[in-house]
Parts: structure tokens; C-alpha cells; sequence
């Protein structure tokens, strides 16, 4: 990836400061327009004003009805805008097609992820609904990486979901450049550790399935594969899966480093295990390693690497 390419991201327009909230405000979000701005292309989407509603206006909310959440107003109940707003996210299927992620409004009854208040029948808020336009984006591209403003504030979620757009950016670039049964075998190898770290056991199918793929079922293959290796990488990744990686990595280095440089380096790992320094410090002493014996293997792997080094990402983990 060209690092000057910004990857295209949808996002929830309140969260870039435009005034589109019912009340005429917004709910700019700092980090996302300053760090994550310099790396994202974020295409703002309001499912409220897009199927007219206006700013400002009335507030909605949704509602348990027939077991389903209706999006109805506030003070007028009789106002009812599901429908308009699940046309609406149809009609944006061929915006939303590109983008590589999307950052959704928390507790939006449009646009909330998870955990929306949801009002059963004797009027009282439950905490388990999905806003109509939520519902409908992660329905229809369940591929796509979807993560909310507010758990971006917690550093392992705020690196699952950065590392998933990057990977998934990675993967369709390559299918627009044509996938073979080489690029296949290429991706999984380059996506290998970083598989690891999320669910060893996935990792392990991951790899028995692109090693089955062949050009004759190669589309189905692939298929099979990207969806496994996204619903994976949604699993945070764990502190000991990490060392399982970084012990793994440091098996590579065995016969070019000399005793004092393999106590360090051990002793290291533990460190980090016992969450005395944060990862970016294990995989900064073994770059410092590689640097001086390369291995074509973990050159090629993203995980010591898997997005920009100024996003500093791995420093709270």
C-alpha cells in the first residue's frame, strides 16, 4: 500500500463536526479528526437527514414492536421513519461498496452499533437495540470492518478495529488486482502471525483452506477464507496469544543471536506478558534483531508492521 494512500472509510456525519444532529449540533470527535484523519479518507453519511428529516428535528427513538425495533418519534409516536431509513441504506449500498471500514454514532437509534436503548412495551429503555441504518450496513457487508466513536477510546478496541481496515484495504486491493492462487497463498503468509495473535486455532483453518484452493475453485476458496480471517480478526487479540507470536518470531532468530541477546530478548517477552511495557517494545528489540539477520519470511509478514508506526497503536497495549 502506497503510505500515502488515504483508505476510504465511512463515518457517521456528526462525528466529523458537521451540524447534523436533531437538536442542530454535532459530536466531532477529536482523535478521528485529527490522527485518524491523516490516514483515512472519512465519506460522512447521516441516515436522519438523508431521508429528509431536516435539521434540526424531531427526536426519534426506537421502539420494540412485533419483535422488531421501529424508529418512531419521540414526542409523536405516530411518526414512523424505519422504512424510509432501510430504503435509505439501500439506496447507499453503492457509496458504502468502496469504503474499507465504517465509525459509527453510539447509542444513535440510526446509527448505533450496539447496546441502543430500546423501548419494549411498557415504555421502559432496554440496552440491547441496533440503529435501522446499523443494522441494515452490517447486514448487507458483513465483511466490513464497524466499530463505534466511543469504543475507539479503549486502545485494544481502537487497534482491532485500525488493523482490520488496513487488512481488509489489503484484501480487496487484491482482488482488483486479480486474485490467483499465488496471491492467495502470498496473503495468508503475509497474514499468518497476526492470525495467530487473534485465535490460533482459526489461524490453523485459515492456512489448511488457502492451501486447498486451486484455480478451478479459487473464487469459492477465497470466499470462504475472507470470511473466516474477518470474523477472526474481530476477536481482540490477547496478551498471551501475542507471546505465543513473539516467542514464534523469536524461533527465527535462534541460530543468529548470541547468548546475552537471547536472554534480553526472552526476558523481554516476559516483561510484556507480566504487562510490566507495552508491545510495541518486544517488537521494536526484535526489529533491531532482524535488522541485522534478515529473514525474508517476517520482512514479508504484516504483524511486526501492520499499519503506520505514527499511529503508535501498540504503545497502551
Amino acid at each position: 500500500m502506497n503510505s500515502s494512500e488515504k483508505i476510504p472509510v465511512g463515518i457517521s456525519s456528526c462525528l466529523l463536526g458537521n451540524e447534523v444532529r436533531h437538536n442542530g449540533g454535532h459530536k466531532r470527535d477529536s482523535y478521528i479528526n485529527g490522527t485518524l484523519s491523516r490516514f483515512f479518507d472519512l465519506e460522512p453519511f447521516c441516515p436522519e437527514v438523508g431521508i429528509g428529516m431536516g435539521v434540526p428535528r424531531p427526536a426519534i427513538r426506537l421502539i420494540a414492536s412485533d419483535g422488531e425495533a421501529r424508529a418512531v418519534g419521540v414526542k409523536d409516536p405516530a411518526m414512523d421513519v424505519t422504512d424510509q431509513l432501510k430504503a435509505y441504506t439501500d439506496e447507499q449500498g453503492d457509496a458504502i461498496a468502496p469504503l474499507r471500514g465504517f465509525i459509527l454514532k453510539k447509542g444513535s437509534p440510526s446509527c448505533g452499533m450496539e447496546r441502543v436503548k430500546l423501548y419494549n412495551d411498557k415504555g421502559m429503555p432496554e440496552n440491547r437495540g441496533v440503529g435501522i441504518f446499523a443494522r441494515g450496513l452490517m447486514a448487507r457487508f458483513p465483511l466490513l470492518p464497524v466499530e463505534e466513536e466511543g469504543r475507539l477510546g479503549e486502545p485494544r478496541l481502537r487497534e482491532n478495529f485500525i488493523q482490520r481496515v488496513f487488512i481488509y484495504h489489503r484484501w480487496r486491493n487484491l482482488m482488483a488486482e486479480g486474485l490467483t492462487v499465488a496471491a492467495l497463498t502470498d496473503f495468508h503468509a503475509r497474514i499468518k502471525l497476526t492470525l495467530m495473535s487473534h485465535d490460533q486455532q482459526a489461524a490453523r483453518e485459515l492456512g489448511r483452506i488457502a492451501a486447498g484452493a486451486n484455480p478451478d475453485n479459487l473464487d469459492d476458496i477465497a470466499g470462504d477464507y475472507i470470511a473466516l480471517a474477518m470474523t477472526t480478526l474481530k476477536k481482540v487479540a490477547t496478551r498471551k496469544n501475542h507471546v505465543n507470536v513473539l516467542q514464534h518470531i523469536q524461533g527465527y532468530l535462534k541460530r543468529n543471536l548470541d547468548g546475552d541477546d537471547k536472554a534480553e530478548l526472552g526476558e523481554t517477552i516476559e516483561a510484556y506478558y507480566r504487562g510490566e511495557v507495552p508491545l510495541i517494545v518486544p517488537i521494536t528489540l526484535l526489529r533491531h534483531f532482524f535488522r541485522k539477520s534478515p529473514d525474508p519470511y517476517i520482512e514479508r509478514s504484516w504483524y511486526m508492521a501492520p499499519y503506520p508506526g505514527e499511529l503508535r497503536l501498540r504503545n497502551l497495549l
